[in-house]
């Protein structure tokens, strides 16, 4: 099977707006269609909290021909257009489907963050875990976040495999970003951070890009959008994973970037596991 990951950066323009940042998403839409995925996770949506609207269900029924989809919008009292997932999946798969609430604090369980995807054999479940802010001033409630998180999680592996994927929001080693000692401090790769995941794994999971690729250096998925030459110079971090219970870390086949082109921001990534 197949499966592909991306944050988004808001659905709505990446299917409806003409900017040149918009052409560049569709162009990496393409290019998710052409890999033919059984799943597709989505995360940074931003939808209002009644979801797609009728254009954008349209769209994405006509890109996305055979494919139901199903997703998860931040409602109150959590901000609006904020946040958010989605899932499709081939339209021969019947998962069940829920939308976990963690116990995490503030309005982060209503923030539309986590959908998980139950297969007779397994698990699919994504995340868009909170940034820890500007200044760090969520640093606290993500530490708590990802404890929660984690235990979710350990839960499911306890009944079934578990393939985990999304926007983590965390460097996990040095390696893991172009400039680790410029960012010692910075949200992503702080030191209760980097421990939150490392706690994770230690759960029972594996990054599937480090079992498949080792320790090659200058693989990232996220390049900012502020610095204008953070993809040219590949300045980048790897912030987004497919995590898989450890058991089934021998049915990896390949973990990997997709190509997103001059288009600044995440980039899609896959998974290929035989089952």
């Amino acid at each position: 099977m197949k499966f592909i990951s991306w944050n988004i950066d808001s659905l709505n323009a990446a299917l409806t707006s003409e900017s040149a940042r918009a052409l560049l998403s569709r162009d990496v839409i393409k290019s998710i269609q052409e890999h033919n995925p059984d799943v597709i996770a989505i995360q940074e949506t931003k939808l209002s909290a009644a979801g797609p609207t009728k254009k954008h269900t349209e769209i994405l029924k006509e890109t996305f021909s055979d494919y139901e989809i199903v997703w998860r919008s931040s409602v109150e009292p959590a901000r609006k257009g904020y946040a958010g997932t989605m899932f499709l999946y081939k339209n021969h798969l019947q998962p069940e489907v829920s939308y976990p609430s963690i116990g995490s604090p503030g309005t982060m369980d209503s923030e539309g963050r986590m959908i998980t995807l139950e297969f007779d054999e397994f698990y699919i479940t994504q995340v868009y875990t909170p940034n820890a802010g500007d200044g760090l001033k969520r640093l606290e409630d993500r530490q708590l976040w990802d404890v929660s998180y984690a235990e979710y999680l350990a839960e499911l592996d306890k009944n079934k495999l578990v393939f985990a994927t999304g926007d983590y929001n965390v460097a996990h080693k040095e390696i893991d970003l172009a400039h680790p000692n410029n960012n010692r401090r910075s949200a992503g790769f702080t030191d209760e951070e980097r421990q939150g995941f490392t706690n994770l794994l230690n759960k029972g999971f594996t990054d599937t890009f480090r079992h498949i690729n080792g320790d090659v250096t200058g693989v990232y998925s996220w390049w900012a959008q502020r610095a204008k030459t953070s993809k040219i110079n590949n300045s980048g971090w790897r912030i987004d994973y497919w995590l898989v219970s450890n058991r089934a870390a021998d049915k990896v086949i390949k973990s990997e970037m997709i190509d997103s082109g001059p288009r600044q921001d995440h980039t899609p990534i896959l998974l290929e596991v035989e089952l």
